[in-house]
């Protein structure tokens, strides 16, 4: 294994300009699932992927998102804790328990609290509380599943769709294992006073105790969260989070045939994640990584840098097989300001993409001078660029 300046510095020597983007692919591992994608929640690094942009139902596991927009509004101040809603006939039909889905018991014509239907949709995935909650922010449950999408949307999350609260089948409505990684991801960072719900062991309501669905809880291997989904249609999946050590790691598994087997390969997925890889510092806070083509500047380059430092989680004995490069559209044009985006920074293991950071321009490059802007003019009419 070579030592973590040593992979640095072999990196910078090996960066290249690219316009295209890498394919993505897994580590050398196998899953049962269909879909399926692990990452470590620090340094945005991917450990394993399979068919994790390809579309697939979603079924309860919408839910986060559901979740993400009360999350939004209550962060916000339009909503609070103690607000209440009433549960309408159309939710006790469509989500309570004559239904035949998962559901909180909610009794018709009353109201609830906020919070206690919170725990309605994240402990015991109660469709009714979905469908109450959807109706008391936004009216109906498609207006609601508009306000999803937009949120989607802000997020960068491109390959899902929703059309109701719930996450029951509906042909127009799809996420990706990517996406959903991604939305489990800004909930815990950006809600942990409300995460924390996830890892509750149980809720009781209307007389009813009901568990939390998610059985990585069970296993003693530092899981706090996230949610389970089954329809016929997606088959059994989860979106789970464990932390060891202060390392976070987040995978999503969708497409397994039943509980035992979801639960089989999880487990087996998050363990494999927390022992196989070790963490290494590439670039420091600061650190010029590379440089990008300067066209019409003082300069004929520009130093790029990330912000922060560049951390990677590296398959144990893989270190000299890392490499990087910086791919952005150019030459850059001048005038150039320091912190300018410039590009991304991919790096991969084995021609598979592990991470990519955005870089920025680590100086200020000013307009050159008449015999430098001729000379750039007379390279890309003669020769092109790259």
């Amino acid at each position: 294994m070579m030592p973590p300046r040593a992979i640095a510095a072999a990196l910078a020597s090996g960066i290249l300009f690219a316009a295209g983007p890498m394919p993505a692919a897994a580590q050398e591992f196998t899953t049962r699932a269909a879909h399926a994608i692990l990452f470590d929640a620090e340094t945005d690094t991917v450990l394993f992927q399979h068919e994790a942009d390809a579309r697939t139902p979603p079924a309860s596991m919408a839910k986060l998102m559901t979740m993400a927009v009360v999350f939004d509004a209550l962060k916000s101040g339009r909503l609070g804790l103690d607000d209440e809603f009433l549960v309408s006939e159309n939710a006790w039909r469509s989500g309570g328990a004559s239904s035949g889905g998962s559901t909180m018991f909610a009794e018709l014509g009353s109201s609830i609290r906020l919070e206690d239907l919170m725990r309605g949709i994240i402990i015991q995935s109660g469709n009714d509380a979905c469908i109450v909650v959807a109706e008391g922010m936004a009216g109906t449950e498609a207006t609601f599943a508009n306000i999803m999408n937009e949120q989607a949307r802000k997020l960068g999350l491109t390959g899902s769709n929703f059309t109701n609260s719930t996450g029951l089948p509906d042909p127009d409505q799809y996420v990706t294992a990517r996406d959903l990684a991604r939305l489990a991801d800004y909930i815990i960072e950006t809600y942990p006073e409300f995460y924390a719900i996830y890892s509750e062991p149980e809720f009781i309501w209307n007389k009813i105790r009901q568990s939390n669905r998610n059985p990585l809880l069970d296993m003693n291997i530092g899981a706090d969260g996230m949610k389970t989904g089954y329809t016929e249609e997606s088959g059994y999946g989860l979106v789970g989070s464990a932390v060891r050590d202060g390392q976070r790691l987040i995978l999503v598994i969708n497409g397994t045939s039943s509980e035992k087997e979801r639960g089989e390969e999880a487990r087996k997925l998050m363990d494999w994640g927390f022992r196989a890889f070790e963490r290494v510092n590439l670039f420091g806070d600061g650190e010029v990584i590379g440089d990008a083509r300067v066209f019409h500047g003082e300069t004929s380059g520009v130093g790029v840098v990330s912000k922060g430092a560049v951390d990677v989680l590296l398959p144990r004995g893989f270190g000299d097989r890392i490499r990087g490069r910086i791919v952005y559209q150019g030459p850059v044009e001048a005038p150039i300001d320091e912190g300018q985006e410039i590009g991304t920074l991919q790096i991969t293991v084995n021609d598979k993409l592990l991470r990519e950071t955005k870089v920025y321009a680590a100086t200020d490059v000013a307009v050159g001078g008449m015999t430098e802007r001729a000379l750039d003019g007379l390279q890309e009419l003669l020769l092109g660029w790259w």
